[in-house]
């Protein structure tokens, strides 16, 4: 909930807009000719009606059932909101269906249930949980919360799970063995204080012990103090946790306990608080927004604690989204008739063991850090791990089949693993790692087209989001008032080249402009005019360290905006071609084109180099590049000019580059059908391989193709990206979407960060 009117009006929009809420049902199977619809309803349905009749086991076979789970809601506790009701939660159980379907390609129908009667909800809820393959329980209030959940695993035969019971449970009780080793102690020695006793507390409490935690070692408080035995009218969940101890607060509980796992309100916990526990204490402060006590506080007061909060900008974030995806993928996969205890712990463990592995360099990437390793700043995996798929739900899955409850069983892991990772193409997963590696280090980025409306809500967007510092490039008067409009009222930076206030500016860098250019034609007093136009200040501005990189292109013809860029910023040492890349969300996962922007038909060899930069753009991003040469012939099929230049680039790179990942020439459908490529042409360099750039042999093909996919297929590009350029430098496709023009920009902060680290070398 914020209390920012523009924020307000902005979630509004984000949920109205273009349609209403934020998951769809789309279908799976053709329906374009009568034939298909007669195979999809009446008559074609009956058949697999019958089979299903015979046995419902059959419905896993010809329906969505295996992979469709209910978000299920009363909305009687929903996030921060409370008791807001059944209509109101919908848009929260639609936002957990989207975060099923991003991580585990899990579909979900969200179901707002109109009850506060446990017995009604249960009814309800085993009326409907034939057409689905499981069930999470969502935002239902304690303790009705524990009795539904604890019936319908019991009458139900699909996995039903209370995800704000066990999510919270099973990430923290991850971070808390890894935490136990660094510290070197023993779960079954630690004093352990629990802050909160909703379903969430107690659940990670009762987690906590199946792992050895003892209870006699353990508090837990509420919002009376401690809980004891002696307290009257405690609760059936209360009393298993009641302590024996003559303690009333929790100021008392602190003394010389080894853990804190804060599940309850912010700032309860003090320095001194802090101070009075044990050495290298373990505090996971889960309160959200603010933790029980703030991060650096607690990292001020104590140089040998291990902290964990809610929080993403913080280390060691215990996120639920490390867990329900997965833990249902797996239960799914193996039709399980339950998630039980010992699935529980498999994911657990899997955790646990997963941030003790060498981290990927994407998420490297995706959190700017040169090297992640396991230790007090990384005790749980990052939510954009890409192994978590790999890694949780076939743990899940085994021990599904291991304690009895699987109906499914997997014969071939390996197989299944792969299945698992083609499961995560879908998303857009770069998009968040681009934007979030941005945040760890945001730049100064000159939008020099800023008194358009667009480009200043895409400036407003990266400013509210910490992604970029937006200097503002333009007519003052028309940026103030549209900053006005659109209520940007932050301190930012507004230059207006044309101004007399600008004048010195202009003279400096109209004086080292023309010392560069002085005999190429250029004279001082075209300079001093040149000085005056958007683009030439904004490169002199990057040029001259007064901002780290810019953005232009949204309001001009792509070439009239390259032209400057190159006079003043020209290429990267070693490098004499300059080219541009697109990536393309596509559902098959990123896909890079190149050049896009650029070069209308290059020669064979800087076809090559091409290959090289777009190689090492695709590296950037976390990714091994496998590249395809594009053309209309394959491996030598034509000796057209036209097609023996991608075979003599594909030669250059065999001989000088050969660990690239490349081959051609290919045409399209063999370069992204890896069975096509595999049986057709073994011998291939990409033969078995997902191939994920394409480089093609002329400006024409690589900007056409780039196009029809985002416009036929709606697909997320980012792009161009500028390559070669000795300075952080894009230009924006003409028109560009305010998301595009975001993108750009995180684009833009991550070449200034690469550059950066590259100067200091």
């Amino acid at each position: 909930m914020s209390n920012n009117p523009r924020k307000r009006r902005e979630a509004l929009v984000y949920h109205a807009k273009p349609k209403p809420g934020k998951i769809e049902v789309k279908p799976t199977k053709k329906y374009a000719t009568q034939r298909d619809l007669s195979l999809a309803y009446s008559p074609g349905v009956a058949e697999p009606c019958l089979e299903i009749e015979k046995d419902k086991e059959n419905a896993y076979k010809y329906t969505t059932k295996g992979n469709l789970v209910a978000v299920i809601s009363n909305g009687t506790a929903v996030l921060g909101l409370g008791d807001i009701g059944p209509e109101a939660s919908k848009p929260v159980m639609e936002g957990k269906g989207l975060l099923f379907k991003i991580f585990a390609d899990i579909d979900v129908f969200d179901i707002e249930v109109d009850t506060k009667d446990v017995d009604k909800f249960i009814e309800t809820v085993k009326n409907i949980a034939p057409t689905f393959g499981g069930i999470n329980l969502e935002d239902i209030k304690a303790p009705e919360a524990f009795e539904i959940e604890q019936r319908l695993k019991a009458e139900l035969d699909i996995p039903v799970m209370h995800d704000d019971q066990h999510g919270t449970a099973i990430i923290s009780a991850a971070a808390l063995l890894n935490a136990l080793e660094l510290a070197k102690k023993k779960i079954e020695k630690v004093k352990i204080v629990i802050s909160g006793a909703g379903a969430a507390a107690v659940s990670c409490t009762k987690l906590y012990k199946s792992f050895g935690a003892k209870a006699e070692n353990i508090v837990m408080t509420d919002s009376k103090g401690v809980i004891r035995k002696d307290r009257p009218d405690l609760s059936e969940e209360k009393k298993e946790f009641a302590t024996s101890r003559k303690i009333d607060t929790l100021e008392e509980a602190m003394k010389n306990a080894d853990v804190f796992v804060g599940l309850s309100i912010a700032d309860i916990v003090s320095p001194e608080m802090l101070k009075s526990m044990a050495k290298r204490p373990i505090v996971f402060a889960m309160a959200n927004p603010n933790p029980e006590i703030d991060y650096q506080v607690a990292m001020d007061t104590r140089k040998d604690i291990i902290m964990a909060t809610g929080r993403s900008d913080h280390p060691n974030q215990v996120n639920n989204v490390l867990g329900f995806p997965f833990i249902f993928r797996g239960a799914l996969d193996v039709r399980a008739t339950k998630i039980n205890e010992e699935m529980k712990k498999a994911a657990v463990k899997a955790l646990a063991e997963l941030a003790k592995e060498a981290v990927p360099e994407q998420v490297n990437i995706a959190y700017g850090e040169t090297r992640l390793n396991f230790g007090s700043d990384y005790i749980i995996p990052k939510p954009f791990d890409p192994r978590l798929i790999a890694k949780v739900p076939p743990a899940v899955a085994k021990a599904a089949m291991e304690s009895g409850v699987a109906r499914q069983p997997i014969q071939d892991w390996e197989k299944y693993e792969e299945e698992l990772l083609e499961r995560m193409g879908s998303d857009n997963k770069i998009t968040r790692l681009l934007l979030n590696r941005a945040k760890m280090n945001p730049k100064r980025i000159v939008f020099a087209e800023a008194d358009h409306l667009d480009v200043l809500k895409a400036a407003q967007i990266v400013h509210d989001e910490g992604v970029a510092i937006p200097i503002l490039l333009g007519r003052r008067g028309v940026i103030e008032e549209l900053m006005h409009e659109i209520d940007f009222n932050e301190d930012v930076l507004i230059i207006d080249p044309k101004s007399d206030e600008e004048e010195e500016h202009r003279k400096a860098y109209a004086q080292v402009y023309w010392k560069t250019r002085s005999r190429s034609g250029v004279t001082l007093y075209d300079a001093e005019k040149l000085m005056r136009e958007r683009n030439y200040f904004a490169a002199m501005m990057v040029n001259e360290g007064d901002a780290d990189g810019l953005l232009s292109g949204y309001s001009r013809a792509y070439p009239a905006v390259v032209k400057p860029m190159l006079e003043l910023i020209g290429m990267a040492p070693g490098v004499s071609r300059v080219a541009a890349t697109n990536i393309m969300n596509t559902s098959r996962g990123p896909l890079f084109i190149s050049d896009t922007s650029i070069n209308i038909d290059p020669p064979a060899k800087d076809l090559a180099k091409i290959a090289q930069m777009t190689a090492r753009t695709v590296k950037l991003f976390g990714l091994e590049p496998v590249i395809a040469m594009m053309s209309y012939a394959n491996f030598g099929s034509s000796k057209d000019p036209h097609a023996t230049k991608v075979k003599d680039a594909v030669s250059y790179l065999h001989r000088y580059h050969p660990d690239l990942n490349v081959d051609g020439e290919l045409q399209a459908d063999f370069a992204l059908n890896r069975e096509m490529l595999q049986n057709k042409f073994p011998f291939s360099k990409l033969a078995g391989k997902k191939v994920n750039t394409l480089i093609y042999p002329n400006l024409d093909s690589a900007n056409s193709t780039y196009k029809l996919i985002k416009e036929l297929n709606k697909v997320d590009s980012i792009g161009p990206i500028m390559m070669g350029m000795r300075r952080p430098v894009h230009i924006l496709q003409l028109g560009a979407s305010v998301e595009e023009i975001v993108n750009m920009t995180a684009v833009t902060v991550v070449d200034a960060q690469e550059k950066e680290k590259k100067q200091k070398k």
